[in-house]
């Protein structure tokens, strides 16, 4: 219930608040279950809001087209694009029998930017069963605001002791709002001053709780995701950036080298199977696999972090990277849980905030592998961990970071025909240090009897380097499409 509340909160608050007196429509749509999560068929969205959906059945991406607005779905992708700025959901878009469904969180996240008018937004889609904002029985609790400073923004986390809706409002010269509904507690005032943001100030509008950004300049792009486990509303203030500019800080030189780690080695086995497949072992085999056929069909510098069975720490790892002037660093791993049925493949790329609870329980499973180095390193472990989750050079490359991760990820699942577990973000210290973009590749779970008798075959590891390749090669191509438009323009 927890999950249905938060994915739909926004859309009921809007209604309530924005619609009331206006005579607009309530338009209902049945929700779809599908692999365990809430979504709605794209065409259905498309008539609530007076279009039609270019949705091909076995197309590969579908078009939604309204008010000068067009959105981008790719098939399996948690990203979509609104007139060019990337949107991440919370699920993969699927094609279930040729009918296009988008998880809920799309009407949170993409429907009102196409449905506002002068800043008015209009009636917005509930799905049916949702209960509206002023029947919620109890109200969300701020636990904590805090925030940290990166060169490219200023992230405010507000942790709440339930899903808490919000709106962002119209920015001002100087400032911008950010309305939260049923979240209890008294005003606060957060100071930054950090160069670009002055002050955040959370106090009481007409019933709701207001967030109040004050800026020292003028506001950029405000960037709000949810996360559970627990429940945040986490808030990215941009500095202002000439779109220019945006593109040639990923992209100012050809990509030419890559760096491929495998996971572990030496005296840190890993995860290891019930019959005994070390992951140690597995990565290594499918890293130099993958690195073969990236050097093959890339046409670049291809270097591994280790290409033995020896022990790397996680800081040497990404320093290594770093010291070849690395373009892009993917590290491969392999999953487990104590649930032995848990299955398929999962990217991530480095956040401070973890997508969940599973996403955080994976990055504490790899971080206590810090725990084998050094004794120099065993007693500020966990400050190394805390203090790389902050790390300002990563923060520069988190959205090439989460272009890379979706582009491999939807190599992956489309190729090896097995559950797709998405593209998250969790605090990796393997990550941590690297500056350029970076991912983490999970190839399956060895604690899974199954699973573990497919990695063990040959065929299937040739199978999973075809993938990964394939999705670097993709991820290239369009890294050189950039680059040629860059260095088309006009000085």
């Amino acid at each position: 219930m927890r999950r249905w509340w938060s994915a739909f909160a926004l859309a009921i608050l809007i209604l309530a608040t924005s619609t009331a007196g206006q005579g607009a429509g309530v338009l209902r749509l049945p929700v779809v279950r599908h692999e365990g999560r809430s979504y709605v068929e794209l065409e259905r969205v498309a008539a609530s809001i007076h279009t039609r959906a270019d949705a091909p059945p076995a197309g590969a991406r579908a078009y939604l087209r309204v008010s000068g607005h067009t959105v981008t779905l790719t098939r399996n992708w948690t990203r979509v694009v609104v007139d060019d700025r990337p949107v991440v959901l919370d699920a993969p878009v699927r094609v279930r029998k040729g009918v296009w469904l988008v998880p809920d969180s799309f009407l949170e996240r993409v429907v009102p930017r196409l449905t506002t008018v002068q800043g008015v937004p209009a009636p917005v889609i509930i799905p049916a069963g949702a209960v509206p904002v002023h029947a919620q029985a109890v109200e969300a609790a701020l636990e904590e605001l805090r925030f940290r400073s990166y060169p490219s923004f200023t992230r405010v986390v507000l942790e709440t002791s339930a899903p808490v809706s919000y709106r962002v409002e119209a920015k001002g010269e100087r400032d911008a709002r950010v309305r939260l509904g049923a979240l209890a507690g008294n005003a606060r005032t957060l100071e930054i001053r950090d160069g670009f943001v002055q002050e955040v100030r959370l106090e009481r509008a007409r019933g709701d709780a207001l967030l109040r950004v004050t800026f020292d300049g003028t506001p950029g792009e405000v960037r709000a995701t949810t996360f559970a486990d627990p429940d945040r509303l986490v808030l990215d203030f941009m500095r202002p950036l000439d779109p220019t500019d945006r593109d040639q800080r990923a992209t100012t030189t050809p990509l030419r080298v890559m760096v491929i780690d495998a996971g572990h080695g030496g005296h840190d086995p890993g995860a290891t199977g019930p019959t005994g497949l070390m992951e140690k072992e597995l990565v290594l085999d499918v890293t130099k696999r993958v690195a073969k056929l990236a050097g093959d069909q890339l046409g670049i510098k291809v270097l591994l972090s280790r290409d033995a069975d020896h022990f790397v720490t996680l800081r040497d790892r990404t320093s290594f990277a770093n010291k070849q002037r690395a373009d892009v660093f993917v590290s491969i791993h392999a999953n487990a849980h104590r649930e032995v049925a848990s299955e398929g493949v999962e990217t991530y790329f480095l956040s401070s905030e973890a997508t969940d609870n599973g996403a955080r329980q994976v990055a504490a499973l790899e971080n206590s592998v810090v725990q084998l180095e050094k004794p120099a390193a065993k007693g500020r472990g966990v400050d190394i961990v805390k203090t790389i989750l902050w790390d300002l050079a990563q923060s520069e490359f988190q959205e090439e970071s989460s272009r890379l991760a979706e582009i491999v990820q939807d190599s992956m699942s489309h190729s090896l025909r097995i559950p797709s577990r998405g593209v998250k973000q969790a605090g990796f210290y393997v990550l941590g240090g690297a500056a350029m973009p970076a991912i983490l590749i999970e190839i399956g779970f060895v604690t899974n009897p199954k699973e573990e008798k497919k990695l063990r075959e040959s065929r299937y590891r040739d199978d999973i380097a075809r993938a990964i390749a394939a999705g670097l090669r993709e991820y290239k191509r369009a890294w050189d499409q950039r680059l040629r438009q860059i260095m088309g323009r006009p000085r």
